[in-house]
């Protein structure tokens, strides 16, 4: 089986940060870091080449594989900054029609401008879903 990729690594958040080329990608990057940080308590390091996450938890498939990934983050990508809401957003529908622009995968929240959505708003569904994953047990199954 292939070893995961999303997984602690040595590079600092700071040197990824400072790489980003664009500059305002940069600067929302900064501000996501910044609000990570009050939402989790945490602080942040890379996650894989691209992922600055913020905690960590263990979880299980129910084929029976297991891992090990941040509790929240976040990847500046080329057509959006991705965010990355690990419980997904089914409990957080009166948040999210009060975001702003944006879309969502699984566990994906793609902005494409942060100045799109509402800071306040997204601060606290972080925060909310940080909070849902730490009341979950250690090991518990991932949806």
């Amino acid at each position: 089986m292939a070893e995961a990729e999303t997984k602690p690594k040595a590079q600092t958040v700071d040197s990824f940060l400072k790489a980003i080329p664009d500059e305002k990608k940069r600067e929302d990057c900064r501000t996501v870091l910044a609000l990570m940080k009050r939402a989790t308590g945490e602080e942040p390091r890379m996650w894989g080449p691209a992922m600055v996450g913020f905690g960590r938890y263990s979880y299980e498939y129910e084929s029976g594989q297991k891992g090990e990934c941040f509790v929240t983050g976040f990847s500046p990508r080329k057509a959006n900054l991705t965010l990355y809401i690990m419980p997904g957003f089914e409990k957080f529908g009166g948040l999210m029609k009060k975001l702003g622009k944006h879309k969502t995968g699984k566990s994906c929240l793609y902005v494409k401008d942060l100045e799109d959505v509402n800071l306040d708003v997204l601060e606290q569904l972080v925060t909310k879903s940080v909070g849902e994953i730490k009341r979950r047990p250690a090991g518990a199954r991932a949806q």
